[in-house]
Order: structure tokens, then C-alpha cells, then sequence
């Protein structure tokens, strides 16, 4: 059975990814003839997230997973380390006394549960008892309800999760009512401050930025650049010393760095790096995600008929959320940037076929199956290769965020 597996950020109030919530299609497409959701559900979780390795999807977070009535019964969430998931009980889990059982066995072997789509009214709902994490649909329940929502939990001992949480603004009143937990794509969509300043450390990224994304680097500027800049130059020379690329000659200088990589390391690594250094107040989640949308996009250049452009469509990928990272509209991030047009367009939002690469992964983080379903078809790439390719750049991107954060 081919498996396409989603996963959406789970987020503490300090902006730190908690967990992931990982979501599951079974079959090309949601084709799933012949397979009952249980059956379906459980071959995801059995043979194709487990032979995949779940540390390496959500990075050693928890990860959230739905479980039905049978496959919670059944004890399906003990074939996973109580550190490494939350089962989550969907609101349509029809409650008896096997649920109850399968939930107190579960809270007494010390696995977290959560509840999905709590409202106020359930205060009566017997799983609360074995709860640790109640969620709430931030958009749809009413203003003074999910003001009162927080504090009324954390009476009880329970911790809140605001999920569709889809703006920054949202997020920041969520933090503001006091829920413990967030989760939705709000980093996807920053709230922008047009014409807010950028200190000047992140003025020397942005140069870095723009200097390796010209037809050909120049050395020489891109030393100057580096050396100006304290942390960049410890971060860059660290990097390549001990993590990325194993020299067996000690690099003691830019210089000699630079040249050792030669022109596309060169490129493709100092952005990651120049990228990361972007991000001081942001959640690291918007650097992995970044990542993630690079590798997916270079994977894809062949399958798309843009092999050649395939270190263009990386750079697609990892500057996809360049608004977010630098506070400043898309539109005055590209056009700092010496891309090629359709690159630029394609950041813009315009139809381009670099933007239907790019749509696609969003879309695969998204979990939105028919759009993946649309995107591959106009991109000529099997949905289980899609698939495939998404987490590969998941666990490369966590791998490689990883490697960064431990030279800074």
C-alpha cells in the first residue's frame, strides 16, 4: 500500500515545536478500495511509519496520531514508546466501556492522550478523566468562550492546544488567553510589518543572500561579507569544519573554505547558514520547514523537466517563507535578490512551473490529498514518489537544522 504521511507543527507558548500531528492517506489519491479507515490506518502505522522510522519524521518530538475506536482498543498506540506519541481520540470515537478501559490502560502506562475538538459544553465527557491535552478549534468557537476555555483546563490540570491557528495574530492571542499549546500553518502566513527596520547582523545575511545567488559568486566580496560578520563567519567555519563536509585538512580561513567547497556547495550551504541566521526570533520550525521545501523541490527538477535549474528550485524552497524570516513583504525580499523571473513569480504567488513544485509540497504539508493528487498529475511525478521524495527532504531538513543549531 503506498502511504502519503503529512505532519503539522505542534507549538509551545515559547515558540518551540512541542510535537507534530502526522496525517495519513491510504492508497494514490485516498483510494483505498477494498480497505476498511481501520485497516487502512493501522498498515500506516505498522508497516509504512514505522519501517520509515517516526524519529525521523517529527525529529525526536511527539508525535500526534489519530487513532479510531478499534485501533485505540486494540492497543495500536503500545507499538510506539510512550515518549515518542500522543494519542489523539477523535470526537466521532464512539465512547463504551472497551474505550474507557483501552484509555485507562493507556494513562496508567504513562502515554499522554488528547481530545479533539472539545467545546464547552462536554464538561460531562467521561474521557476527561484520562485527558492530559484537550483541543480546540480556536476559529470556531466563540470569543468568550475560548477566553474562558484556558483557565477553566488548567483548573482541572489539563493542558489546552489552540489548533487552526492560522495567523500570527491569532497566534499571539492565543498566547495572550493562556493556551498551553498551538497548532496550525500561522507561520505560512506571517503578519508582515511593511517598512519594519532590519537590524544590521541581518542586513549582513541579506548580503550573503544576494551574493550567492548571482550568476557567478565572487569569492573575494563573499570573504569581506563573512568576515564582517562575527557569528556568521564562526557558524560558516564550524559548519564545514566538523559537521557537513569532513576535510581531512584542518580549514583555518574563509578563503580556503570557500575554494575547497567549490561554487554550488558554496551557494546552497551559505544560504542554509545565512537563512538560519535570520531567524533569532522566530520558531526553528520556520527554518526546518524551510529546509524541507528546498530539498523537496530540488527532488523534483527532474521529474518537472527542470533538471537543470535543479539548485534554482532549492533556493525556491528555502526562501518560500523569506517574509516571515526578515519581517518585509515578499515582493521587496525577491526583488533583493538576484533570481531568475520565474523563481521571483513563483515566490509571488504567480503560476509558473516552479510554482507548481512549490504548491506541491505545500500542499503535502498541508495534507490537502487533492491538491497533491492535481500537482503531480500536471508535474508527471507518481504520487507515491511524491510521497517518497517528501519524507526524505523531512528528514533531511531535520538532520541538517540539527547540524546548524549545534554550531551556534
Amino acid at each position: 500500500m503506498d502511504i502519503s504521511i503529512a505532519r503539522q507543527p505542534v507549538f509551545d507558548r515559547y515558540r518551540q515545536v512541542f510535537g507534530y500531528e502526522l496525517l495519513f492517506r491510504p492508497g494514490p489519491g485516498g483510494r483505498s478500495a477494498g480497505v476498511d479507515g481501520d485497516h487502512a490506518t493501522a498498515r500506516v502505522i505498522v508497516d509504512s511509519l514505522l519501517r520509515f522510522g517516526i524519529g525521523r519524521i517529527t525529529g525526536g518530538k511527539r508525535a500526534f496520531i489519530n487513532f479510531t475506536r478499534d485501533t485505540l482498543v486494540r492497543g495500536y498506540a503500545t507499538l510506539f514508546p510512550r515518549e515518542q506519541i500522543v494519542v489523539e481520540i477523535l470526537e466521532d470515537v464512539e465512547q463504551d466501556p472497551e474505550v474507557y478501559d483501552a484509555c485507562r490502560e493507556l494513562k496508567q502506562a504513562g502515554y499522554l492522550l488528547a481530545l479533539d475538538d472539545f467545546v464547552c459544553e462536554d464538561w460531562a465527557n467521561p474521557l476527561l478523566r484520562f485527558a492530559d491535552i484537550i483541543k480546540v478549534d480556536f476559529r470556531a468557537t466563540a470569543p468568550a468562550a475560548r477566553a474562558e476555555l484556558p483557565r477553566a483546563l488548567a483548573y482541572r490540570k489539563l493542558r489546552s492546544l489552540a489548533e487552526k491557528v492560522e495567523t500570527r495574530a491569532e497566534f499571539d492571542e492565543a498566547i495572550e488567553l493562556g493556551f498551553t499549546y498551538l497548532q496550525g500553518f500561522f507561520f505560512s502566513r506571517p503578519l508582515v510589518l511593511a517598512g519594519r527596520d532590519i537590524p544590521g547582523f541581518r542586513l549582513r545575511y541579506l548580503e550573503v543572500l544576494r551574493e550567492v545567488n548571482r550568476p557567478q559568486v565572487d569569492f573575494a566580496e563573499l570573504e569581506a561579507i563573512i568576515k564582517r560578520e562575527p557569528s556568521l563567519l564562526y557558524k560558516l567555519l564550524t559548519y564545514i569544519n566538523a559537521v557537513a563536509f569532513g576535510f581531512r585538512a584542518r580549514i583555518t580561513s574563509v578563503r580556503q573554505a570557500l575554494m575547497l567547497l567549490g561554487e554550488d556547495a558554496v551557494k546552497k550551504w551559505a544560504s542554509i547558514v545565512a537563512l538560519a541566521g535570520l531567524t533569532q526570533d522566530q520558531p526553528s520550525e520556520t527554518v526546518v520547514t524551510s529546509l524541507v521545501r528546498a530539498r523537496f523541490c530540488e527532488q523534483l527538477a527532474p521529474h518537472a523537466g527542470l533538471e537543470e535549474r535543479a539548485q534554482e528550485l532549492f533556493f525556491l524552497g528555502l526562501f518560500s517563507l523569506l517574509d516571515a524570516l526578515t519581517g518585509r513583504p515578499m515582493p521587496e525580499v525577491v526583488a533583493d535578490l538576484p533570481l531568475a523571473d520565474d523563481i521571483k513569480l513563483a515566490l509571488l504567488g504567480n503560476r509558473t512551473r516552479p510554482f507548481d513544485v512549490l504548491s506541491c509540497v505545500l500542499a503535502q504539508e498541508r495534507g490537502d490529498w487533492a491538491a497533491v493528487e492535481l500537482y503531480a498529475a500536471k508535474l508527471r511525478v507518481p504520487e507515491a514518489e511524491v510521497a517518497r521524495r517528501y519524507l526524505e527532504a523531512v528528514a533531511w531538513g531535520t538532520e541538517s537544522f540539527l547540524a546548524i543549531s549545534a554550531t551556534s
